[in-house]
């Protein structure tokens, strides 16, 4: 795949952008490829900058370079709308399970990348829809995790969860989390639920602070339909799309998930693996 137009997304007013993306632009452009950022990061800059919205930039440009943490990573992979632009993902800070190239390997991955040999890991994303009375009140797609939890008051809510149009059972919890093998290193991780390698084909539910203690995190082959049931009469439900997007969810709403058929792909090092990336952000081995 030939790179010749790039576009950059960034934190907003993360102090480091200022530092960073103008050597980056004139890098890019002394290699012939044209160059777009985003308004937020335009608005971070102290020079003009010719920008787009990220709703514009991925029909522009070939690689989306982001700079930030994984929420800016996820916002910039719910811009994308479907469209098989790779990420090359910088952290700037904070732990980073999607955001694995450092600031110092940038222009070496970038040099790479230009030169062609450009490796990207699949992830898988999930498709969904709130409905409500039999109508679709909102669809909206999660590289992380789907979230039904609760709003200030402290109480229980019921959720009946059916796979493949079979009941499986009413969790009572504090929420309920549907994560993608990348969002397994996410809220459910801190939930309880298994950290799943990003190639495994299936969807984990891992209950938020189960009342049940025999409802443990459920893992379950992509190829499920999962419907999840609010039945709390007295409690608001939220909504939450990996974290970002937030609904109300009434009793009796239905939040049907899928497997999506788009994909967001992921720049990798080829030095870096998984379980170096685990070891590096959870500290294993270390006492």
């Amino acid at each position: 795949m030939s790179i010749k137009r790039v576009g950059i997304i960034s934190k907003p007013k993360k102090a480091e952008v200022r530092e960073i993306v103008p050597p980056l632009i004139q890098w890019l452009r002394e290699r012939a490829v044209e160059v777009f950022i985003d308004k937020e990061t335009g608005s971070n800059l102290e020079r003009s900058e010719r920008s787009l919205s990220r709703n514009e930039m991925p029909a522009s440009v070939d690689l989306l370079v982001v700079l930030g943490g994984d929420g800016t990573l996820l916002a910039a992979a719910r811009a994308l709308n479907r469209k098989p632009v790779p990420i090359l993902a910088v952290n700037l800070g904070g732990l980073g399970f999607l955001t694995v190239i450092t600031r110092e390997e940038v222009y070496a991955t970038l040099e790479r990348v230009l030169a062609g040999e450009l490796h990207t890991e699949r992830r898988v994303q999930i498709e969904g829809e709130l409905v409500r009375a039999d109508e679709v009140i909102s669809s909206f797609l999660a590289l992380n995790d789907v979230v039904l939890n609760k709003g200030a008051i402290a109480r229980i809510l019921d959720f009946d969860v059916l796979v493949n149009g079979r009941f499986i059972s009413t969790y009572k919890s504090d929420g309920l989390i549907v994560s993608t093998p990348t969002g397994s290193t996410a809220y459910s991780l801190a939930a309880g639920g298994p950290i799943v390698a990003p190639s495994v084909e299936a969807f984990i539910v891992t209950p938020i602070c189960a009342h049940t203690l025999t409802h443990r995190p459920l893992v379950l082959p992509d190829t499920a339909q999962i419907e999840v049931v609010v039945k709390s009469q007295r409690e608001a439900a939220y909504l939450t799309v990996d974290g970002q997007v937030g609904l109300a969810a009434h009793s009796d709403d239905t939040v049907r998930l899928h497997k999506a058929s788009s994909y967001v792909e992921i720049v990798q090092p080829p030095s870096k693996d998984y379980f170096e990336i685990l070891r590096q952000k959870l500290k294993w081995g270390e006492r």
